[in-house]
């Protein structure tokens, strides 16, 4: 097969372009006309910023006239058309920097939704930590490159348009009133001079600068990863403080810490570099700009063909199209951040693209395939589980569970653990055939809940809105779970992940079934900080509360069996401890497969 760039095989378009198209229904989606309406009136206070700064040409050009012929009269008359000119460019700057940013921020919030909906969308944001390519720190690339990538996309189409447009008015400028050079002692005249000098200075600078700037591209890419990296690791451990605190793990913090920041500091050092020659340059470039037009331009002043105005009309007009000309040069900086932020952006997108793709069933016969069907059962067919690794966990698991079962799982914690994220859609590692009953409501109990910040009420009724329970129900589900010591705090609001023990977080997961009473509920050891008569107790409740619904439940100890219409014992695959036994309702499934036994 043809690699990526043989001949005869097309190369994919460069990362700005796949953004262009990433961002097009941005240009072209529902609220195209405010957003056009906005680049239009952006474009016009451009417009406005260009006649403003040549009418300032022509004001200077009439000022160091009046100076050179010592004429009180238009001295006064050029300050009060000047009072005009600044308020028109204060006015103008202001709105066009409305204008920009307001752009800057709708482009953000459209891009940011956009990747945001892709990667909470069918738990991405879970599968793609295990899933190839570069789409390392998804929430730096939505949060910071996403910024970076819109905020300077906009200010560089501003500054490029000035340039361009400053470059032929000033070219039309320079052409009227620099003359030509008369070279001392051979005759030879050279027309327009001035225009030619300021396109060789500023396309030696350009070229020069282009090749000084060409490691900033990789360096600022790479220091960009490594950033992101480090806000990671510190975030984690933040996130994990009291786990650290209670394994001393503080010092491991430290090194972990210094050596992403050790990987900050080479990519800083390597940036460094690659700036050094830029500067460099651009300042003995920038410096030199003032300077030279005046030098170019005094022999004819010298020889009065040329009066101070159009000298310092024509120097002036010089340093304007060189700037406008030196246009890459002065922003390369800014084009690589915004070329690195551009190109993680577009990883991050086209890997979850491709992500989507297998979700769509494009790829299916190489993963789990996950359906809904119109019945009311759950049919698990030729299931085959492999680990991200890829051993081989489980083989030929053929399951059926009617509504209203009550399964008890048990077994090899990895081959459970796998079975309860293959149904949830998070382990698409193997093969065969997951059909979930539709329009079914299924709840899947984590051994650890997550437990978002905020009000208790809201926790409970997390992913709904709080606003659908009453009091009596959120009371009625804290009873039920064993925790009614918890409602005073029902409107309190505290990082409740930090501020309760397992056991109680536990017990919220299993409040959260009470309340929200799902018709399937798939509970991954979620009860495994009780102790036995909790246990009982919970599962007594829950075939109270909810003796219709179906549940799944994997306890990995004894003592649960009677509550379970039969048991599910799995294990790994190859595991020779493991044998066929057709005793009753605890029997132990041959390696590597299941057995679903008779209603006890």
């Amino acid at each position: 097969m043809a690699e990526a760039g043989d001949r005869g095989t097309p190369r994919p378009p460069r990362a700005p372009w796949r953004f262009l198209r990433l961002t097009a229904g941005y240009w072209n989606g529902p609220r195209r006309w405010p957003v056009r309406g906005a680049i239009l009136l952006l474009v016009l206070l451009t417009l406005a910023q260009v006649a403003l700064a040549i009418w300032i040409s022509y004001w200077n050009r009439d000022l160091f006239d009046a100076l050179e012929n010592r004429s009180g009269g238009a001295l006064w008359r050029l300050a009060g058309s000047f009072g005009l000119i600044f308020l028109l460019t204060v006015a103008v700057t202001a709105l066009h920097l409305e204008v920009k940013r307001w752009l800057q921020l709708d482009w953000r919030r459209w891009l940011t939704e956009l990747l945001v909906g892709q990667w909470m969308d069918h738990a991405r944001h879970y599968r793609l930590q295990f899933a190839p390519g570069d789409h390392d720190n998804p929430d730096a690339r939505i949060a910071e490159d996403v910024r970076i990538a819109t905020e300077s996309a906009v200010g560089l189409f501003h500054s490029l348009l000035y340039s361009v447009l400053i470059l032929g008015s000033f070219v039309d400028i320079l052409l009227a009133v620099s003359g030509s050079l008369q070279l001392p002692g051979s005759g030879v005249s050279i027309p327009s001079y001035m225009v030619l000098a300021a396109f060789l200075y500023a396309g030696a600078g350009a070229l020069l600068g282009l090749v000084l700037g060409r490691p900033l591209v990789h360096s600022t890419n790479r220091l960009q990863s490594v950033e992101a990296n480090l806000r990671y690791g510190l975030a984690r451990a933040r996130e994990h403080a009291e786990s650290v605190v209670l394994m001393h793990g503080e010092a491991h913090e430290r090194e972990n810490a210094a050596r992403l920041f050790a990987d900050v500091g080479r990519g800083w050092n390597r940036q460094t570099l690659a700036y050094l020659g830029i500067v460099s340059f651009s300042t003995g470039y920038g410096t030199l700009l003032p300077v030279l037009p005046i030098l170019i331009a005094a022999p004819q002043y010298i020889a009065g063909t040329m009066t101070l105005g159009l000298l310092m009309q024509a120097a002036q007009a010089f340093q304007r199209l060189s700037s406008a000309l030196s246009w890459p040069i002065d922003n390369l900086g800014e084009l690589a951040r915004c070329r690195a932020s551009v190109d993680r952006i577009v990883s991050l997108h086209e890997d979850m693209q491709a992500m989507a793709r297998h979700d769509r069933g494009e790829e299916c016969s190489e993963e789990v395939c996950l359906y809904h069907a119109a019945h009311a059962d759950l049919d698990i067919r030729q299931l085959r589980l492999l680990a991200p690794t890829g051993q081989l966990l489980l083989e030929g698991l053929d399951l059926h569970v009617r509504r209203g079962e009550r399964v008890l799982i048990t077994g090899d914690p990895a081959v459970t653990i796998a079975l309860f994220k293959a149904v949830a859609g998070l382990w698409p590692w193997g093969g065969g055939e997951i059909v979930l009953p539709r329009d079914q409501d299924m709840m899947f109990v984590p051994q650890r809940p997550y437990l978002p910040a905020g009000s208790l009420r809201a926790l409970l009724a997390y992913p709904q809105d709080a606003a659908r329970y009453d009091d009596a129900g959120l009371l009625r589900a804290l009873e039920c779970a064993g925790i009614a010591w918890l409602a005073p705090r029902l409107d309190d609001s505290d990082d409740w992940s930090h501020a309760l023990p397992l056991r109680a977080q536990q017990r919220l997961g299993i409040a959260r079934v009470f309340l929200q009473q799902p018709a399937w509920i798939f509970i991954e050891e979620a009860t495994d900080a009780f102790e036995l008569k909790e246990e009982q107790s919970t599962m007594e409740m829950l075939h109270h509360e909810l003796p219709d619904a179906t549940l799944l439940h994997i306890c990995l100890h004894n003592g649960l069996e009677h509550f379970y219409d039969r048991r599910l014992d799995l294990q790994r695959h190859g595991d020779r401890r493991a044998h066929p036994r057709h005793e009753g309702a605890a029997s132990t499934a041959a390696p590597g497969s299941a057995a679903t036994l008779p209603e006890a």
